[in-house]
């Protein structure tokens, strides 16, 4: 039998799994989950024939390239910070690899040495990135074949929770890693260009600024910038657009509310807190606020950022608990980000019967023959339970469908790779139909920007 290795079984490896085994008698594969921690693994795994779960650590190197040297073919879902050792092992011992994973330069470095082992590392092949470029792609490349011009393309993505199980005044709850959503926007500032100018938006800032997004059948959203987008003029070949943006999605107040921890310092993760173990949330506010013999930690929050009670941004720091004199952390020497990241997942960690929400939107303003056209494309993806979530759908599947591309030898580049051309992306949106992860194109009217 083929052996699939994946390294790793978080939130998102639930449906990536249960693709695989559902193919496994026809495609002849036996899949291999290792991870340190395997209970969650054999629940998904239902003692399936064709599979086994791995005690692993993945730090222990002849372990981790035994395995790998064993497999035919290999996913990463580590954090995306240990990707890179994997696939040096992959190199070493000539086995395709796939991640979901943003693009490292220490990767790309790697192209080389891939092709010269007749390998493929696919990475980006999941939701965001994944599902973006490849959605995108199709529209780009069809309005190129008109031999039109893209002045515009915008694209905002995220993982939310859905609308009936939207029971909190954050309209929010952790889909994915939450210590990545409390990190979110601290990998440098978030670049862009608009209207042929480039701009740059700082950690501290990326909060205040959001754009008003509509999404057909769904209804209002706000939108903030994400990472580097100046670098997909080149990966999707729009060396010449005039505005190109890249975000993340979120309900709208979202954004301002969350600012408040920003503000604050809760989110930076480069130190940490002496003391931290049976700390009050209330003496973890308490930390970043001027002293006052006389005023309370709610008037010198207030104070400090210039919120008054009556604003909905305070009604939401109330309903997680902000200012509780009761509640412990339970963490020792934390960081303020792992402290906030514990404080959160009180109030927004899934129910076992709540379903999130993918949304993904693009919009692209293109000429052609001196008028100016306006294509919006949207894909909404609702979860199943907390473990069969949209999610997890939206990242497993591309995964999923690419590694079995690879294996059978209908995707055959080499090097380093997105999947951004053709004959990539074609037969994975295709397939992810029959998920029902579909895009609705819609062409509208032109509606001048302001």
């Amino acid at each position: 039998m083929r052996k699939i290795l994946i390294i790793g079984s978080g939130k998102s490896s639930s449906y990536l799994i249960k693709y695989l085994l559902s193919k496994s008698e026809k495609e002849n594969l036996f899949i291999i989950i290792a991870d340190k921690y395997i209970a969650k693994t054999k629940a998904l795994l239902n003692n399936h024939s064709n599979s086994k779960a791995l005690k692993l650590d993945v730090f222990d190197n002849v372990s981790r390239a035994k395995e790998i040297l064993a497999a035919d073919i290999v996913i990463s879902m580590l954090p995306a910070r240990f990707h890179l050792m994997v696939a040096k092992d992959c190199i070493k011992h000539s086995k395709n690899m796939l991640t979901a994973s943003y693009i490292s330069d220490e990767m790309l470095a790697l192209n080389n040495k891939a092709i010269e082992k007749d390998i493929v590392i696919m990475n980006e092949i999941g939701l965001d990135p994944g599902i973006d470029h490849m959605s995108a792609m199709k529209v780009i490349d069809h309005i190129k074949e008109k031999n039109a011009k893209i002045t515009l393309f915008e694209s905002y993505t995220g993982g939310l929770i859905a609308p009936e199980s939207d029971n909190n005044l954050w309209n929010y709850k952790f889909t994915w890693n939450p210590r990545n959503v409390v990190l979110a926007g601290q990998g440098g500032p978030a670049k862009f260009v608009q209207q042929g100018h480039n701009k740059y938006i700082p950690y501290n800032k990326l909060f205040k600024r959001n754009q008003k997004l509509e999404v057909k059948n769904y209804g209002s959203f706000e939108g903030y910038a994400n990472r580097d987008s100046l670098k997909y003029r080149e990966i999707y070949g729009l060396e010449d657009i005039k505005t190109l943006c890249r975000g993340t999605i979120r309900k709208v107040g979202f954004s301002e509310s969350w600012d408040v921890f920003v503000q604050l310092g809760m989110t930076d993760d480069s130190y940490t807190i002496e003391n931290s173990m049976d700390m009050t949330f209330r003496d973890f506010v308490d930390l970043f606020l001027p002293y006052s013999a006389k005023d309370k930690v709610e008037l010198k929050l207030q104070k400090l950022l210039n919120i008054s009670e009556s604003e909905p941004i305070w009604s939401k720091l109330l309903e997680i608990d902000l200012f509780s004199s009761q509640k412990t952390i339970t963490i020792d020497k934390a960081t303020p980000a792992q402290i906030l990241e514990f404080i959160l997942c009180k109030s927004w960690t899934l129910d076992p019967n709540d379903k999130d929400m993918i949304v993904m939107t693009h919009k692209f303003i293109y000429e052609l023959n001196n008028k100016k056209y306006q294509i919006d494309s949207n894909m909404v993806c609702i979860g199943e339970d907390q473990t069969y979530t949209a999610m997890a759908k939206t990242v497993g599947l591309p995964l999923a469908i690419a590694t079995l591309a690879i294996l059978n030898s209908k995707i055959t580049v080499k090097g380093v790779q997105l999947p951004v051309n053709k004959a990539i992306y074609n037969p994975i949106l295709k397939e992810l139909i029959d998920y029902g992860i579909e895009f609705n194109e819609y062409e509208i009217p032109f509606q001048t920007q302001n």
